[in-house]
This record gives C-alpha cells, sequence and structure tokens, in this order.
C-alpha cells in the first residue's frame, strides 16, 4: 500500500527537498509548481495529503486551499509560509490548513515528522518513525508498558481503555512498531469523526456506482491494513447497526465492499480504544456484548496524565523541543513555568499539555516560557462549585466561557476550537449540547 502526498511550489529547489524527504520515507510524491496544476493533479489521482506554498502564480496558496477544502474536504492540508509571515499561516489555519512549516524548510527529519503527525488523520501511519518512543518514566506507567510489550508480539486484539487524551493511538502504535507486522501498513480510523452513513463505505470500501458520489471503486481501511494492523479509536461511538457488520468481519476474516457482491478475505491484526465505558453503554443498550468480549481479548487502561505526575516535565520538554526545531528558535521553560505547569490538574490530559505549550510558545517572548505566558482550557479545581475569587461563578459557567472564547477566536471552527482547548471533536459537541450552544 503506497501513500501519495501532493508538494505544490513554484521554487523548484524547494519541491525537489520535498520529493526526496519524502520518498525516502516510502511515500508516492507528486509535485506541483502552482494552484492550478495541483488542481489538475487532484482532479485525476488521490492524495492523502497536501503541501503547498502561500505565494505563487496564477493561483496561489491560499485560492488553493479553499477550493481544494470544497472538493476534498478530507484532507490535509500543511502550508508553507516564509519568516516574518507567520500571521498568513494563521490565516490559511483558520481556513482549514492543519498545519505550516516555515521556509527554509529546516531538515528531512523535521518534515517527515510534521507529514507523519498529521497522515493519522486520514487513518494511516505508514511512515516509519524515527521519533522518541512513549515518554513513560511514571512508574503508573510501569505495568502499562510492559503489557503492551508483551502483548505486542503476537496477534492478539487489544482494547486501549482511558480518558480522551491519554495517548491511546501512540500506544497502539507501538504495539504495532513491536509486532511481526512492522513492516506492514499501521491504518487508523476514527470511529466518531466520520458520520455514520459514510462509516460503511470508510470501513470496508465500496464500488462504482454503489450510491450517489461514488465514481470510482475504493478500498476501504480493512483493505489498507491487510496484513497489518487497524486501530479503530473511539470505537464506542459506532452506531449500533455497524457494530454487527464488524463483529462479522472479526469473526470471519471477509467482508463485502458497499454495492459489492465478491467477498474479500484479509489478514488484520485489530487495536480499539474508547474513551467510554463499555460494560455500561452495554448495559444501556448502546454496544454489543458480544463485540466488546471479541475486542477486549486483551484490555489495556491508559492512566490519565494526572495520575502520572512525573511525566508531566518530560512530555513538556519533548513538545517544546519539537516546537523550537519547528520554529527554528530556541525556547525553555523557565522555573515558575515548570512549577504551573506540574501544578496543573490536566483534565484535557496529554492532548492538553501539548496544546498548552504550543499557545505559550507562540505568546512567549524568546527565549523564556513563564507561567504568565501559559493560558489553561480550564481553571484548576476549588473546594466548592464556586471561583476561588469569591465572584460566585461557578466553574461551569467558566467552562462554558471558555468554550465560547475559543469558538469565537477560531471563527466558528469547531474542530480547531476544540484542538486549542485540549478536547476532542466529540467532547466539544458533547458541551455544545450540554449548555445549548448553538
Amino acid at each position: 500500500m503506497t501513500f501519495n502526498v501532493l508538494a505544490v511550489d513554484d521554487r523548484e529547489n524547494i519541491r525537489a527537498f520535498i520529493h526526496d524527504a519524502l520518498t525516502s520515507s516510502g511515500l508516492d510524491v507528486d509535485v506541483a509548481s502552482d494552484g492550478q496544476e495541483a488542481l489538475k493533479l487532484l482532479g485525476k489521482h488521490p492524495y492523502h495529503l497536501m503541501i503547498t506554498d502561500l505565494k505563487m502564480p496564477k493561483m496561489d496558496g491560499m485560492a488553493l486551499l479553499k477550493e481544494s477544502q470544497k472538493r476534498y474536504p478530507h484532507m490535509p492540508i500543511i502550508v508553507l509560509t516564509a519568516h516574518g509571515t507567520i500571521q498568513n499561516a494563521v490565516e490559511a489555519m483558520k481556513l482549514g490548513a492543519v498545519d505550516y512549516l516555515t521556509k527554509p524548510l529546516e531538515s528531512p527529519a523535521a518534515l517527515r515528522d510534521v507529514v507523519r503527525s498529521h497522515l493519522p488523520r486520514m487513518g494511516i501511519a505508514q511512515i516509519p518513525s524515527d521519533g522518541p518512543d512513549m515518554i513513560a518514566t511514571d512508574k503508573a506507567m510501569t505495568p502499562v508498558l510492559n503489557m503492551l510489550d508483551k502483548v505486542a508480539p503476537t496477534d492478539a486484539t487489544v482494547l486501549l481503555t482511558g480518558q480522551s487524551g491519554t495517548g491511546k493511538e501512540v500506544a497502539a502504535a507501538r504495539i504495532h512498531q513491536q509486532s511481526n507486522r512492522k513492516n506492514q501498513p499501521f491504518v487508523a480510523v476514527n470511529c466518531a469523526a466520520i458520520l455514520g452513513t459514510l462509516m460503511e463505505s470508510e470501513m470496508f470500501g465500496h464500488e462504482k456506482g454503489a450510491f450517489t458520489g461514488a465514481h470510482e471503486q475504493k478500498q476501504g481501511r480493512f483493505e489498507m491494513a491487510h496484513l497489518g494492523t487497524l486501530f479503530l479509536d473511539e470505537v464506542g461511538e459506532l452506531p449500533m447497526e455497524l457494530q454487527a457488520k464488524l463483529l462479522r468481519v472479526l469473526q470471519e476474516q471477509h467482508f463485502e465492499r458497499v454495492g459489492g457482491s465478491s467477498s474479500i478475505r484479509v489478514d488484520v491484526r485489530i487495536v480499539a480504544a474508547t474513551n467510554r465505558d463499555l460494560p455500561l453503554e452495554i448495559d444501556a443498550g448502546r454496544f454489543r456484548e458480544d463485540l466488546y468480549h471479541r475486542l477486549s481479548v486483551f484490555p489495556i487502561h491508559l492512566p490519565p496524565l494526572k495520575d502520572r505526575a512525573a511525566d508531566i516535565l518530560p512530555l513538556a520538554d519533548f513538545f517544546l523541543a519539537r516546537i523550537s526545531q519547528k520554529q527554528n528558535r530556541p525556547l525553555h521553560l523557565t522555573d515558575d513555568a515548570r512549577a504551573t505547569l506540574a501544578a496543573y490538574h490536566w483534565p484535557g490530559n496529554i492532548r492538553e499539555l501539548s496544546n498548552a505549550i504550543e499557545r505559550a510558545a507562540i505568546m512567549c517572548s524568546p527565549p523564556a516560557i513563564t507561567a504568565a505566558d501559559l493560558s489553561f482550557a480550564t481553571p484548576p479545581p476549588t473546594h466548592n462549585a464556586t471561583a476561588a475569587d469569591g465572584s460566585g461563578t461557578s466553574l461551569k459557567e467558566m467552562e462554558k466561557e471558555a468554550i465560547l472564547k475559543a469558538l469565537a477566536k477560531a471563527d466558528g471552527h469547531r474542530k480547531n476550537a476544540a484542538a486549542s482547548l485540549g478536547i476532542s471533536l466529540r467532547s466539544l459537541y458533547n458541551k455544545l449540547k450540554e449548555y445549548g450552544i448553538e
């Protein structure tokens, strides 16, 4: 299985740099010199990710971004921008870009790291990792690491449980990387991020003409993962009718594409993850008990970040080092910043920590990040339901206000707002419903 990237830049040396850096990691890379040429290629071939410069002749990167978002809304787009024009990248991210890189590009490894971090959003993570292993020094993680390493060489189905943002996808990748399937595809699908009506096609593929808009045959995630590992993230969000079909495939190891009649046999190792209490979901009639037992052959629970306090600062240093490399400027945490990070309760777990470090890197006066540069999605807990200043404002009201501010800052873009809050998109939707926010 080859994964395709489109690189768009009017400078030949930049196109060559991206092409060589990514093809050496096993990706198939096409190049275009402007937005018009890129749109022609996008119309002919499916791409898993696009990297585009913002300033180009004929059609610039911003126009290309807008048009690509309309035609290919699920394709992640990374933009290139020169030093001193970061505001352009910020505008591009408001329009839907997932990340940005500053030119001149620092190194092939840095480029691969950014590309690798966004391929899983399409459900694909095939590039060999040359980054660090799981950061897990706290004693609470010792039994977790032991279980991951023991189950990895087997083909046993694994169920990872824990709160959102605790690193379940990283754990799944560790299992794959230490398995006998490590040289085969690692394919991820977020069961909460795809509409229920499209989920069957995403999982099992479809034939040309199977439904309106099915202009060509499409492989599903099971086919993509043949001989490798399929990671079913947020499996507790699957609708009941699809749970039955998934159970059948897990039992029989074959399926038919939507609109097809030919049986397709696959050899796939399953790793699933959920932040839900599946036994409670079973009692409530929202999850099949037989599917739960099929998935939970080897259950592993990942503790929340607040219960692995010794990992907070090492993780913060890792995220900061990555940002420093990305922005090509040295950054460090002052003692008061480190104390603030260690004292915070991290309701959004590792994802919230990563977002907090990135925000602080933007707000700070380099090279020092101080406590004043840090902002958090939710206030620290108090001993009662009111704010610590005695204002009478409840924590729920403060949480609602934080959500409204995040939505306003993201111009109503819920995906970006959820990222800035350090919570999953599903969690944000639940909060919007809870607080009656339209």
